[in-house]
């Protein structure tokens, strides 16, 4: 099997990495990829926005599968474009991909649905603002309506920040969200969706904002573990039947139905499960640790999914253990980054590339504001963690900054199930 991935973050980078170790793959590129890619892979130029573009390049490489790791893409409708040339392709159509690029038509299907999720209201008058934030109560959950790349959010006591986000994101011509806080644990659940068929993989967390014990603005993510050792082994298939395959059979119900990886993220509140959010893509960095635990080839599932098999494949198979990783972010992210920097240890094993390419005298050097994402596994959590951590030592970026704390209270055991209640709340280690 060929197989195309457009992309040029870690999540291809680990996508790539699964892909290469498929006895089933015959040959593989990345477009338009990165330093780390390009090692395993071959490397093709690409607009990833633009879907004629992307659609021609799989009829020439001679595909039999385009894997589509990034939002934006999808949002843009180039898993459209290579389905109408005759290629299978893993990703959502532009319709189906609304449930990310627009908040208020994934708070739609969930009301159809009948999902749980916070109760929100849209903003798109600046006059209306006041009111509207009057009807919430802090703290203030504030996100752009759009695609924002993990950083259009803004949770925060303070109204006049809240107010002050908003304000920025109606200036620019971005509706507004507004959310109700939601308590508890946050969950990453990636569900391979094939119309109604949904099959999850292991639940992970991620860690969103920029700096230990969750200080900071939020960011695209700084890290992330699987599994959760604080969960019940159930939780998949709870989330699954209770969330994800719902609103799968609500998309199927309106007539654009969801082929590709469904992301639920969640929290796992005092009162049950509740959505967060929904995304159309493997999630960064979730990605990084959920791949390095799948046994199951990943091109026979991906190409399953895409083509409508997915009810026939096998059951997956997973490693024993843990994994985490930790991402390595550019002096000044997540605002605008110093970019340009060598970084050193970017080669070794563990290490995916986020945001780099390699100059024409050899050195790699960093591209956008996360660098490279460090990846640890071993028996148990905190072996994995202690694993990430000293490859990470290795990794050298002027300036460059990480969160010191992915996965340790998890891997400390802090994290507990209170009495009388199905659901699991915590002392950290929010996503």
């Amino acid at each position: 099997m060929r197989v195309l991935v457009v992309g040029s973050g870690a999540r291809e980078h680990a996508i790539v990495l699964a892909m290469a170790q498929d006895p089933e793959v015959t040959a593989l590129a990345c477009a338009p990829g990165n330093a780390g890619t390009a090692a395993v892979a071959e490397q093709r130029g690409l607009d990833v926005l633009d879907p004629v573009a992307a659609a021609e390049l799989a009829v020439e490489w001679k595909a039999d599968l385009v894997v589509v790791g990034p939002e934006g893409p999808l949002v843009a409708g180039v898993a459209d474009a290579v389905r109408g040339a005759g290629i299978a392709c893993f990703g959502p159509s532009a319709e189906a991909a609304r449930i990310e690029g627009s908040k208020s038509f994934a708070k739609d299907v969930m009301a159809a649905a009948a999902v749980p999720t916070a109760t929100s209201e849209i903003v798109d008058n600046p006059a209306h603002l006041d009111a509207a934030l009057s009807r919430f109560a802090p703290p203030y959950v504030v996100k752009d309506d759009g695609l924002a790349a993990g950083k259009g959010v803004v949770v925060s006591s303070d109204l006049d920040a809240a107010r002050a986000h908003a304000r920025t994101l109606l200036d620019d011509g971005h509706p507004v969200l507004l959310e109700s806080y939601l308590d508890g644990p946050e969950v990453s659940l990636f569900c391979l969706v094939d119309g109604e068929t949904v099959v999850p993989l292991l639940p992970a967390q991620d860690f969103k904002r920029v700096g230990d014990d969750d200080c900071g603005p939020n960011t695209g993510g700084m890290g992330a573990y699987a599994p959760l050792p604080w969960a019940s082994p159930a939780l998949a298939d709870e989330l699954v039947e209770t969330v994800v395959a719902p609103v799968a059979a609500e998309m199927v119900r309106r007539g654009t139905p969801f082929q590709g990886l469904l992301y639920a993220g969640l929290a796992l509140t005092s009162a049950g499960p509740s959505v967060i959010e929904f995304n159309c893509r493997f999630g960064d960095p979730e990605t990084q640790v959920v791949l390095a635990l799948l046994r199951t080839p990943l091109a026979r599932l991906l190409h399953s999914a895409a083509t409508g098999a997915l009810v026939a494949h096998p059951p997956l198979e997973w490693s024993d253990g843990a994994a985490v990783t930790v991402v390595v972010a550019a002096e000044g992210y997540p605002g605008l980054p110093r970019l340009g920097d060598v970084i050193s240890g970017s080669e070794a094993d563990g290490v995916l590339h986020a945001g780099t390419r390699r100059r024409d005298d050899g050195a790699v050097v960093s591209t956008s504001g996360r660098v490279v994402s460090v990846l640890g596994t071993g028996a148990d959590l905190a072996l994995a963690r202690d694993d990430a951590y000293r490859r990470l030592e290795g990794v050298h970026l002027a300036g460059s900054h990480h969160r010191t704390d992915i996965a340790l209270r998890a891997s400390r055991g802090e994290v507990t199930i209170p009495q009388g209640a199905e659901v699991v709340t915590r002392s950290g280690d929010v996503g």
